[in-house]
């Protein structure tokens, strides 16, 4: 049946269309206040939409690299747990050398000398198991930190060490000879090596103050990006539950004016 099969009222037809404009706008409000969203999509907003989008779309790239400097952080920590250890056996070891130093007891230098060799081994065990996930910065590991959204925009390059005896320049001259001269030039190598171990340390120490800032900074910058998307696309509850309200008012206010200005042609129905 065409529109033009039914004559309306002009009245009528005012009221009919203010009720179907309250039925669009009712159900507008609805989807507000079902998603908490005003903008759902590009047609309500284009400007919001999208802009809100791609808000959301770097705070989605920024977490993954969050994931990443999280990730540096232990490497750092496990490399920095690593140079602790092997600074405590390498005073141990001191202990010994300056003992057999201070003696030409061939037997007792021979009992400090085993107990040092034992030690130079732990020290390269160490330097061994101070890796995670498969990167060891003592193991003259680098380890590449992402800190941008675009790869190699914002990084840094954290460059480990060799942590073994033979590259911190621990020797292991014999002590049983009775030289007492012996463990002395072993003093000097184990302190060489300590002073490469905390310069080492700081300088570690140094690159996990700059990943956890840029952690903190990154955290800071996601909730600000998604706190602006939020402000361009979320609706205000309070506002919309008021116009629901409204709306349902108006909307019965629509069919009652709709029924009064009907009367008129019901009332040739009295006719007959």
């Amino acid at each position: 049946m065409a529109i033009s099969d039914i004559s309306l009222t002009t009245g009528m037809r005012n009221n009919l269309l203010a009720l179907q404009k309250t039925s669009t706008q009712l159900t507008t409000t609805q989807d507000r206040l079902s998603t908490g969203k005003k903008v759902n999509s590009a047609l309500d907003n284009p400007t919001n939409f999208f802009a809100a989008q791609s808000h959301m779309s770097r705070a989605s790239d920024l977490n993954d690299r969050k994931d990443g400097m999280s990730e540096a952080i232990q490497t750092v920590k496990a490399a920095d747990a690593g140079i602790s250890a092997i600074t405590s056996l390498i005073n141990s070891a001191k202990g010994l050398a300056s003992a057999a130093a201070g003696t030409t007891d061939t037997a007792t230098q021979l009992s400090y000398y085993t107990q040092y060799t034992e030690i130079q081994g732990q020290i390269d065990k160490l330097a061994l198991d101070s890796g995670y996930r498969g990167t060891n910065l003592l193991d003259s590991a680098t380890l590449t930190v992402q800190f941008s959204e675009i790869t190699d925009v914002a990084k840094l390059d954290i460059v480990g060490i060799a942590g073994d005896n033979a590259s911190l320049g621990l020797t292991a001259t014999s002590w049983d000879t009775g030289d007492a001269t012996a463990a002395s030039k072993d003093l000097l190598s184990m302190e060489s090596a300590l002073t490469t171990l905390r310069t080492t340390s700081t300088t570690l120490a140094s690159n996990l103050s700059v990943v956890t800032a840029r952690q903190d900074f990154t955290n800071n910058l996601i909730s600000t990006l998604q706190t602006g998307a939020d402000n361009l696309t979320l609706a205000d509850m309070n506002q919309e539950g008021a116009n629901m309200l409204m709306l349902q008012t108006r909307q019965s206010l629509g069919t009652t004016a709709l029924s009064l200005s009907s009367q008129a042609a019901q009332s040739v129905l009295r006719l007959f």
